[in-house]
């Protein structure tokens, strides 16, 4: 069984993007899970808390979950054109201390995806994770590209994405991002 951590960027309740992550679980290939995990109640990156307090029981959690997993996948919105503060503080606290980065990150299967109003989908964000994602060491696939523009369309009232276009590819993406986890 190959497990995924799915990870959304946003804490709004009705989150595009979560609700693209909720997609992505549910249009799994057979023998594999996403599991979605949380952002919610990780505190802004202080280094002094950090050396007054250890690291906080939310991220340590988290880091156990994406170090025991198959591939870890990031749902990024993108607010002004970039990362969003809240996945981007996440990803910071997950790397503390330096010496676990390669117990979480080291050559994990990684893949970026997100969802936009917008036109353009998520490109702009998507495009700044790569440097962050290489300097933690993962395995970041490219074999495609998933950026879903005018998800505003694409989703009905209780969050589900509806629109079948966007459900082909997402299972075409999560496909593929699957067969590069299981690489041997």
């Amino acid at each position: 069984m190959t497990t995924l951590i799915g990870i959304s960027g946003s804490l709004r309740t009705a989150s595009l993007n979560s609700a693209l992550l909720r997609a992505a679980s549910q249009l799994m290939p057979v023998g594999a899970t996403l599991e979605i995990a949380a952002i919610k109640g990780i505190p802004l990156y202080d280094g002094d808390v950090e050396a007054r307090d250890g690291i906080p029981q939310a991220v340590a959690a988290l880091k156990d979950r994406i170090a025991a997993a198959d591939g870890l996948l990031l749902v990024t919105p993108e607010y002004n054109n970039g990362i969003p503060g809240v996945l981007k503080n996440a990803i910071d606290w997950l790397s503390r201390p330096g010496s676990d980065i390669p117990r979480v990150f080291g050559n994990r299967p990684t893949a970026v995806i997100g969802a936009s109003p917008g036109g353009f989908g998520t490109i702009m964000a998507q495009n700044a994770w790569l440097p962050v994602l290489k300097t933690l060491g993962t395995q970041t696939w490219s074999g495609s590209k998933l950026m879903v523009s005018r998800a505003n369309t694409l989703f009905n009232e209780a969050g589900e994405l509806t629109d079948e276009k966007s459900r082909e590819q997402l299972k075409q993406f999560m496909e593929g991002f699957v067969a590069y986890c299981r690489r041997d």
